[in-house]
């Protein structure tokens, strides 16, 4: 018997056919998974299709994400499902102005040991040691309580006096604020937003979706959530959006347009020196092209095209631009801004 063996030539990669065969039977696993994931979710949540595509990106680019909008769109629920339609353990931290860091990573306490009748630090885990965290409103909390998830969103672990904790996988913080009501918040420093892989704004619903919300809201907690996706498979689908191949003129797309946002770089736009004060990061860069590779993927394709970097180019830079005077003061909003430059292109 002879094996034929394929090979398909990129700038810089090669892929045997196994590996796309592989491939596409991940892809084909994952497109079920998802729909029967939508539908699950559907029980409890109605519309809102785009939001639940964005947050299952992140989910596969094992990113985190802050979520905005009014009170009463449904924001803990979302999360709260999507959590039990994971099968991930969840956890919820309602930040105050009164919460401690230790209220969210754990804390030490002194205590007798029973064998030797000596006193000993034993270290109690916070509500930070989950796989699914949500932050609610986060900016009613100061900075000094808001830095303690820097680490974990990072590093995935944890330091506690001389001890270092590794958080279980997967780990996701899911934030939430409120962008109506600004007094006594602490808005996030731009190093914690640059954590966050996604912004995602929540709308009010349309008419007919609000219509089936009161219609269906007294039968809600009738619902019980199944899993749909085993810790095993999302974990595999995250190596599978690490390893996916890619075209280098869509990584320079990417990396050009960031570049673009930055006002003192040689390859910022003449948009973005005329609203911005200051642009994205590296990061940002990165994050755009493994969100179009899980976009890519949800939708059935094997590998992305310029129209998947140009869908997840809002939710992944709209929080890690800063507009300057003369964008507030012609009420230019960070998506107008980002468009503009999008166009101009």
């Amino acid at each position: 018997m002879y094996l034929f063996v394929f090979i398909i030539f990129d700038r810089f990669n090669t892929i045997n056919v196994k590996d796309i065969m592989d491939n596409i039977k991940d892809v084909e696993k994952l497109s079920q998974a998802k729909k029967k994931f939508d539908d699950e979710i559907s029980k409890i949540i109605v519309g809102q299709k785009d939001i639940i595509d964005q947050i299952f990106i992140a989910l596969l680019c094992n990113g985190h994400i802050i979520l905005e909008g009014v009170p009463g769109l449904a924001k803990t629920l979302l999360i709260n499902t999507i959590s039990k339609a994971l099968d991930l353990k969840f956890s919820r931290i309602q930040f105050t102005p009164d919460l401690m860091p230790t209220d969210i990573t754990g804390t030490e306490i002194i205590q007798e040991n029973k064998s030797t009748g000596e006193r000993e630090f034993k270290f109690y885990k916070g509500p930070i040691f989950a796989n699914v965290v949500l932050a609610d409103e986060i900016n009613r909390t100061p900075p000094k309580t808001q830095s303690a998830l820097l680490q974990a969103m990072q590093e995935k672990e944890l330091t506690i006096g001389s001890t270092t904790y590794s958080l279980e996988k997967p780990f996701f913080v899911f934030a939430t604020q409120n962008p109506i009501e600004q007094e006594g918040t602490y808005p996030l420093p731009e190093a914690q937003l640059d954590r966050f892989m996604f912004n995602i704004i929540i709308e009010y619903p349309s008419e007919n979706e609000e219509y089936l919300i009161v219609k269906k809201i007294n039968h809600i907690n009738n619902h019980n959530i199944s899993p749909i996706i085993e810790l095993n498979d999302l974990l595999n689908w995250q190596k599978l959006i690490f390893n996916m191949p890619i075209s280098d003129h869509l990584i320079e797309f990417a990396v050009n347009f960031v570049r673009a946002t930055r006002t003192k770089d040689l390859n910022s736009n003449s948009i973005a020196k005329k609203w911005l004060e200051w642009g994205a990061g590296p990061r940002a860069s990165a994050m755009l092209i493994n969100a179009s590779k899980a976009y890519a993927l949800i939708n059935g394709r094997a590998t992305p095209d310029i129209d998947d970097v140009k869908e997840m180019i809002l939710p992944t830079l709209r929080h890690r631009i800063i507009p300057n005077f003369s964008s507030e003061a012609e009420n230019m909003t960070k998506e107008n801004i980002l468009q503009e430059i999008l166009d101009n292109i």
